[in-house]
């Protein structure tokens, strides 16, 4: 079994213990689990068809990082893997919020995972520039040279506000709202296109309802990559 997969069933469950959710909570509401997720190296392993067996193709499926939390909690709501690269998570994020608006699912595990587990995947990365030489990650600077890799877990429980505040749930946070495109046809097929990021901005102040000038702290995505 993909490693990814052990590591995200033990801190969804954190996730859950945190939220004060008894299983029986989420197996009587519709309860959804949206991940995001990039790599699949432990798949790189198996080379041969003799290293094949019974639990291989469930073992490194994408989908069944989703399927498998929510057949180990007995889950019956939208149940997806999403890969949209390094924003891969927060899709997976907004894909849950909309499914919540919609009525899809009253509650949302919403997680992304990340393990490095084959030097493919990094070479690769490597032989298209985009990794730090000088293994630093320098945002904003006129000597980024690329990112570092990096390994991790993050599993969020989703309510709609309403629910939330009438189930007396410790609020960590509100999300106002969120918002998805894409470059189109830019400089290259992993050029970032300005026009497009800008517009992205917008409409995620929108979505929340908010001006641009009252956002008072932003978390970027710099990969410091040189183009």
């Amino acid at each position: 079994m993909d490693p990814q997969q052990r590591i995200l069933l033990e801190v969804a469950w954190e996730a859950i213990e945190r939220a004060s959710l008894p299983a029986s909570t989420l197996t009587s509401k519709a309860t959804g689990m949206f991940v995001g997720v990039m790599h699949q190296d432990y798949s790189h392993r198996f080379r041969h068809a003799d290293d094949i067996d019974l639990y291989t193709a469930a073992g490194n499926a994408p989908s069944v990082l989703a399927g498998r939390v929510s057949h180990a909690l007995g889950l019956s709501g939208p149940t997806l893997t999403v890969d949209t690269a390094c924003s891969s998570s927060l899709v997976a994020v907004h894909l849950a919020c909309a499914a919540l608006r919609a009525g899809e699912c009253d509650i949302a595990i919403v997680g992304g995972v990340n393990a490095v587990l084959s030097p493919l995947s990094t070479a690769a990365e490597c032989r298209a520039h985009m990794l730090s030489p000088s293994g630093r990650c320098r945002t904003f600077d006129n000597n980024a040279d690329g990112f570092v890799r990096g390994e991790g877990c993050g599993v969020v429980v989703l309510q709609r506000l309403s629910d939330a505040q009438l189930e007396g749930r410790q609020i960590e946070a509100v999300i106002a709202g969120s918002a998805v495109n894409h470059d189109g046809r830019s400089a290259g097929l992993t050029v970032p296109n300005q026009r497009a990021q800008s517009e992205l901005v917008q409409a995620a102040c929108r979505a929340a309802r908010i001006e641009p000038d009252e956002v008072q702290f932003i978390e970027a995505h710099g990969t410091g990559t040189s183009f």
